[in-house]
């Protein structure tokens, strides 16, 4: 794999939760790892729910590969989040993870 292609410093998170003063749990989301990715745009669809305008775009990942990672986990880069959808492995070589990613506006 070539490192020029990974050009993104972003951050693997997994869902989890926090407490707030009260010390009731809040969701949120645990940092796993920092790691480089290529981050691609595939496709872009917008439309109306609920009356509010909603831009749905959907994103590709590639990062080097790793166990562990799995739908439902999100990149973040530049406070952009992308919601893991699917993980599809280089089961050949074992280099990379295409993560398939959606991003909600």
């Amino acid at each position: 794999m070539q490192a020029g292609r990974l050009n993104r410093r972003c951050v693997l998170q997994t869902p989890g939760t926090a407490q707030d003063e009260l010390g009731q749990p809040i969701p949120g989301w645990t940092d796993v790892a920092t790691l480089w990715a290529d981050i691609r745009m595939k496709s872009g669809l917008e439309s109306i729910k609920a009356g509010a305008p909603v831009s749905v775009v959907a994103a590709s990942v590639r990062i080097r590969y790793r166990a562990g990672v799995n739908a439902g986990m999100r990149v973040v880069h530049n406070l952009q989040a992308y919601d893991i959808k699917a993980v599809m492995p280089d089961v050949s070589g074992r280099e990379f993870l295409d993560l398939i990613c959606e991003v909600v506006n």
